[in-house]
């Protein structure tokens, strides 16, 4: 028990800053342009996702939340840890689920959130301080696809990564966490993994393309960050929020098309940007798995998977894997 946890910082905001600038110098050289989706994530993107993440046609964070509440005494059970780790964790809210089940018929001593926002993980310690006093809080902010190697130690740990936040990942990026999460587990400690599932395309792509617009306005916010950090003139009415489904690679790609050619300056960077109309600034993939994929994924990288629960549809699977 603590009231004042510790927290590891491995990143602050020069370093984001830096990297974001990287992304920008490397992303829009590139034949299609692109950009990581993690730069969404401004204060404002946040707000928008927790807004997407209550639109009737946005299941994923539904269907998780439906899982943990109807498994989570049995997976408290399958796990048996002592301590979690959490990657990308957020406000921890759907975590609270399995913390309350672990209460209740385990015995947890231990919970560290790893996040790459350092007022994210102080505000979440602050609050799980008060409703959970018996255990030992802490946490990293840190970019848990480098920084695993700060993994926090404990007894019997259950490493936790919800949100589908795998699905966000190239294949080879995916390859590369699962075989650097694995190195740092001991043999019989366990990982926790909610992945979306493949689904019909009317199903797939109104999760991303609401008639509300929501999710056209979190996609568009990746131009007001550039705009911001970057002196730019990005005017974000100038593109259209573009869904497309790849049922071959089972992935949802956004995009942001220029509807018209024009000139945009980051003037931070020195840096002039030409569009021609119609062209496409590639800005998210979303990777929908097939159960057998995803674990013969899991076994690459040395883990086996020994229970799953999926949702009463079937749309959403959280899978438990041990270490091998």
């Amino acid at each position: 028990m603590t009231t004042n946890p510790q927290i590891t910082v491995l990143i602050d905001d020069s370093d984001l800053h830096n990297e974001l600038r990287a992304d920008v110098r490397g992303g829009m050289a590139s034949h299609p342009k692109w950009m990581p989706p993690k730069w969404f994530y401004d204060k404002r993107g946040s707000a928008l996702f927790e807004q997407i993440t209550q639109l009737p046609d946005y299941y994923p964070t539904r269907c998780e939340t439906e899982i943990l509440l109807e498994h989570s005494k049995d997976i408290v059970t399958a796990a048996k840890a002592h301590t979690i780790v959490e990657l990308g964790s957020g406000m921890s809210e759907k975590t609270r689920i399995l913390l309350d089940a672990f209460h209740n018929h385990g015995d947890l001593r231990a919970y560290y959130p790893f996040d790459v926002s350092d007022v994210t993980v102080e505000d979440s310690l602050e609050i799980l301080t008060q409703t959970y006093p018996h255990l030992k809080l802490g946490g990293v902010v840190g970019d848990f696809t480098r920084h695993l190697h700060h993994l926090p130690t404990g007894e019997g740990r259950l490493v936790v990564l919800l949100g589908s936040t795998i699905g966000n990942m190239l294949p080879t990026e995916r390859a590369e966490l699962l075989t650097n999460l694995r190195q740092e587990l001991k043999p019989g400690e366990q990982f926790l993994l909610g992945a979306d599932l493949v689904k019909d395309t009317q199903t797939l792509i109104a999760a991303y393309d609401d008639p509300q617009g929501v999710t056209a306005k979190f996609n568009k916010n990746l131009l007001h960050v550039l705009n911001r950090h970057f002196d730019g003139d990005f005017q974000p009415e100038n593109f259209s929020h573009v869904v497309i489904w790849d049922d071959k690679a089972a992935v949802i790609e956004m995009r942001l098309r220029a509807q018209k050619g024009m000139r945009v300056d980051l003037s931070a960077l020195d840096m002039e940007l030409t569009f021609q109309a119609g062209e496409d600034l590639h800005t998210s993939v979303s990777t929908k798995f097939r159960p057998d994929a995803l674990r013969a994924e899991l076994d690459a990288a040395g883990f086996g998977v020994t229970h799953h629960w999926d949702d009463e549809r079937n749309y959403y699977t959280l899978l438990l894997a041990e270490a091998i």
